[in-house]
């Protein structure tokens, strides 16, 4: 019987960009923007504050983009505030490469394994689903999931109980499967 188990996000990523007041690491959004209309011409930032002092920094979505060639709701989206559309777009790598960012995930994720009835099985069959794109290590997902240290993980791996077709070292952020024999 295949498991489902569900990577969700629980909050926004922390965004990690040095502090011109302060030079701390880190920024919170808190799902703000800031929209500025020259003639035809459009600029849209969304905010983000740092952790530390709490000075505002602005990270650009659209630059100079003329009002007709923007998507429709968009615009009504980010005067409203919309924290779903702040989600998207910290995940969008053209957002993150224009601002040279990088999204910090700790803290911001849970997974959800549907119940533990798994746990006394011989052989369990799991597939993992990412519901956004959050970079974790597969070897701390199982171990979580299974009520095993990663170290404990790390060795069915070695011994051949813990198989998958993807790498399970490193990071991963889109679905897999793997099988454990106990």
């Amino acid at each position: 019987m295949l498991e489902n188990w569900v990577v969700m996000p629980t909050c926004l990523p922390l965004v990690r960009r040095r502090c011109h007041a302060c030079t701390s690491g880190h920024f919170r959004a808190n799902g703000k923007f800031r929209v500025n209309a020259n003639h035809k011409l459009l600029d849209a930032w969304l905010l983000v504050l740092c952790t530390a002092c709490g000075d505002t920094a602005k990270l650009t979505v659209l630059e100079r983009m003329n009002v007709r060639s923007v998507r429709p709701g968009l615009l009504d989206r980010m005067h409203d505030n919309d924290p779903a559309l702040a989600a998207e777009l910290l995940q969008d790598p053209v957002v993150r490469r224009r601002n040279r960012i990088a999204l910090d995930w700790d803290n911001a994720w849970r997974l959800d394994t549907g119940g533990s009835d798994h746990l006394d099985r011989e052989v369990i069959d799991v597939s993992v689903r990412f519901a956004a794109r959050i970079p974790v290590r597969p070897v701390r997902l199982i171990a979580e999931g299974c009520g095993l240290s990663r170290a404990e993980v790390e060795r069915l791996i070695t011994e051949g109980k813990l198989v998958s077709a993807v790498r399970l070292s490193g990071k991963l952020s889109a679905d897999f499967t793997f099988t454990l024999k106990r």
